[in-house]
């Protein structure tokens, strides 16, 4: 496992472009679902992206890990290549055609509150505060503030509750990944990146065919948007979420979740003329005060440091 945790001005901003990256995704995934179905859209992600970083991967060499992994370690490669991403993709492509929109984005928020215990019990650096329970509690309630009445709706179908299960479940899968990325031994984050997308590739693609069947021949504006979230959020979110874990830790990673539904919101307004909520600027500083008491240590020794 790597060594202590170190949070800087670069792991912040970071976790920023992280948050604006997948805030947007969900625009641009609207547009590829005119003209892809769901685990297609998810398998073609994963596969561009696991194609443009072996070639980048290539140029280093194919470097990974710095020892000789143990059969134990190899299986938790696996299990994190699944479980960063095709995994959570299937269960959420299937799990929101049950429920609403916004009960799946809380269940995203979600993640940094499953990450806090499992990360106390499995990370030795990142043990559970009063000050940090509190902030990560008051930044998820301006999650669910954000998302309004739609958080807790119910649709009526028969399988809502599996399908609110299964979205439970993707976000569990991202905060166990986070978890066991952290405690893998020395690696070159480019290659893990790669392997974790590779893998990932190897479960999609089959499970998309097997699901959908064959996929539909996207026209050349659907192609260039499936390569648009192939290459930045997939590919290069996918190495900045390395980037962060092994440098900063899960916790301060999971911080992103509480982000994202903002972007989501206040790009939509810009871009879609979508109308803003009018609890914005309440949920906004709520997350905002909950990011910095969780975070409040971090931040009182970046202040000290650049004075």
């Amino acid at each position: 496992m790597t060594g202590t945790q170190q949070i800087t001005a670069k792991s912040w901003l970071m976790v920023a472009l992280l948050s604006f990256i997948w805030g947007g995704t969900f625009l641009v995934t609207e547009v590829a679902l005119t003209g892809i179905t769901p685990f297609w859209l998810a398998a073609s992600r994963i596969g561009f992206a696991a194609i443009v970083m072996t070639l980048l991967w290539a140029t280093r060499g194919f470097k990974l890990f710095k020892t000789t992994l143990t059969r134990t370690q190899t299986s938790t490669v696996l299990f994190i290549g699944a479980a960063s991403s095709a995994i959570p993709f299937a269960l959420l492509a299937w799990g929101q055609q049950y429920v609403t929109s916004g009960f799946a984005g809380v269940s995203m928020a979600s993640v940094a509150l499953i990450v806090l215990p499992l990360a106390h019990f499995m990370v030795p650096d990142e043990r559970i505060t009063l000050r940090k329970s509190v902030g990560f509690i008051v930044g998820f309630c301006g999650v669910v503030i954000l998302i309004g009445g739609q958080a807790f709706e119910s649709t009526g179908t028969t399988l809502e509750m599996p399908g609110r299960m299964a979205c439970v479940a993707a976000a569990s899968c991202y905060a166990i990944s986070s978890i066991l990325l952290r405690r893998l031994p020395a690696v070159d984050p480019i290659g893990l990146a790669t392997v974790l997308l590779i893998i990932g590739g190897c479960i999609a693609i089959p499970v998309a065919l097997i699901v959908e069947g064959w996929p539909p021949l996207p026209s050349p504006k659907i192609l260039m948007v499936l390569a648009f979230l192939g290459l930045v959020p997939t590919a290069a979110a996918n190495l900045l979420r390395v980037l962060v874990v092994r440098s900063a830790g899960p916790v301060f990673m999971s911080l992103v979740n509480y982000q994202v539904p903002v972007w989501s919101v206040v790009l939509g307004a810009l871009i879609l003329s979508e109308p803003l909520p009018s609890s914005l600027l309440y949920a906004m500083a709520l997350i905002l005060a909950g990011v910095a008491l969780s975070q409040f240590g971090t931040l009182k020794r970046m202040y000290k440091a650049h004075r």
